[in-house]
């Protein structure tokens, strides 16, 4: 049965995310103080204790999520045996490529506390709050090609993408908010459902090219192995091993398509997996194989009696 590790993205952060797996063990504990002390900040007890808006800050979540992800992937390691190498491959939602890296010995979890740090802060300084926007477009008949009309109707009044291909059923848009506004109601025409998205700024689009230059130097200077597992990217919808590949591929991330529909498509027809697991915080991407992948097992990774079961499984 072969298998390949998840790792989620902005969205799936909670208060209390973490806290029964510091509690239960020593490893998960190790690695939130790693990264506290990385950030020279108390992220832990933000994520343990809020307050939320603290939390949900995007240069406080995205390094949160990866922690929660780092402690159950050293967690199964130390307490349970079972190491990064038992998967074909890796791959992670926007941020969680940062944590899939990090899990496969690629990025260490100190540079990987600071590089996801720089890129919520940097993604921040892109765009005025206010001036951008996201939307998800919901239901039966939304596919990429319907939210690329929509975003064409709305690029008529500014920058207006498709950022993530999620699932059949769910692609998000990202842009000015003027354009997403328009692009809505285009959506809306098109017979699908838009829902707009409490976010902080509009991710993965050409207006976050600010944060991409920023992110291009801070990984320029940064230690890049080969992960232990290769790593179906964001961008290629592929895997890779090469770092210098990697380097490029996570500046291109800021403001490309997540095209994860077209990711796990690849990991179950050509990758062969059967079996994703979710190494970190909620649900998300477990429905998300679900939904594209029905005959594929998918099984998210969050309280300690998973991990075990998980490990008893393999």
């Amino acid at each position: 049965m072969s298998l390949a590790f998840l790792f989620p993205g902005q969205g799936s952060q909670a208060v209390g995310m973490g806290a029964d797996l510091a509690t239960a063990f020593a490893s998960a504990r190790e690695v939130f103080q790693e990264i506290d002390e990385a950030l020279g900040q108390n992220l832990s007890r933000l994520m343990r204790e809020g307050p939320e808006d603290q939390l949900t800050l995007t240069e406080n979540a995205q390094p949160a999520l990866m922690a929660v992800s780092l402690a159950v992937m050293r967690t199964l390691e130390r307490e349970f045996g079972v190491g990064v190498e038992r998967a074909a491959f890796v791959a992670g939602h926007s941020l969680g490529e940062y944590s899939a890296l990090a899990a496969a010995g690629a990025i260490s979890v100190a540079d990987t506390a600071r590089l996801l740090k720089l890129r919520g802060q940097a993604m921040q300084r892109a765009v005025p709050v206010g001036a951008g926007a996201m939307a998800s477009l919901i239901g039966p008949k939304t596919d990429v090609a319907l939210a690329e009309q929509a975003a064409a109707a709305g690029a008529e009044f500014g920058v207006c993408v498709v950022a993530n291909d999620n699932n059949q059923g769910n692609v998000v848009i990202s842009g000015a908010k003027a354009a997403v506004d328009a692009a809505i109601e285009a959506a809306k025409a098109l017979g699908a459902r838009a829902i707009p998205l409490n976010v902080s700024a509009p991710f993965h689009c050409p207006l976050m090219q600010p944060a991409a230059d920023e992110m291009a130097q801070a990984l320029a200077a940064a230690a890049i192995l080969a992960p232990r597992a290769p790593l179906v990217t964001n961008i290629t919808a592929k895997p890779t091993h090469d770092p210098e590949v990697i380097r490029r591929l996570l500046v291109e991330q800021v403001t490309g398509r997540v095209r994860w529909r077209e990711s796990v498509l690849w990991l179950v027809q050509e990758g062969g997996v059967t079996r994703f697991a979710e190494a970190g915080t909620g649900k998300v991407l477990s429905g998300m194989v679900k939904r594209i992948a029905p005959d594929a097992e998918a099984v998210p990774l969050n309280a300690p009696a998973d991990l075990e079961a998980f490990a008893k499984s393999l």
